[in-house]
């Protein structure tokens, strides 16, 4: 087994960079963006990579900005809230905060479980993949 140490792997093309087997097969792509924000209060980021800002459209609807664009809207997002230590209350991530996503903006929403009402949480993570 071989070990590769680099301080940058780049794509020799417009893409990101690839895994493959070694029968040249892709098994996978690096996450295109990424950020953990507080999503009460103060909107503010806490980390992100490829992430310029965070739009607080409304209670529990949020914006995910990119610095760079994805190629195109149709990525694949994962994402959690936080509980808040509200037995009950949990909440969920899901897309589409009433705005369709687009290639330089994610839309979501914070929603309760027992009721279905939007609600803002204090830690929302979200990951991006796209090619």
């Amino acid at each position: 087994m071989s070990t590769i140490k680099a301080a940058n792997v780049q794509n020799t093309g417009s893409g990101a960079p690839t895994f493959k087997n070694s029968s040249g097969t892709e098994v996978g792509q690096l996450c295109r963006a990424w950020v953990s924000f507080n999503g009460t209060g103060t909107v503010a980021i806490r980390d992100d990579f490829n992430v310029s800002s965070i739009t607080d459209i409304d209670t529990g609807r949020y914006a995910m900005n990119f610095s760079t664009s994805m190629a195109n809207a149709n990525y694949c997002f994962a994402g959690n809230t936080s509980s808040d230590g509200d037995s009950g209350n949990e909440t969920i991530l899901s897309a589409h905060g009433g705005t369709a996503p687009t290639a330089s903006a994610f839309t979501m929403r914070t929603t309760k479980t027992i009721n279905g009402d939007y609600t803002n949480k204090n830690i929302v993570t979200v990951s991006i993949f796209s090619d």
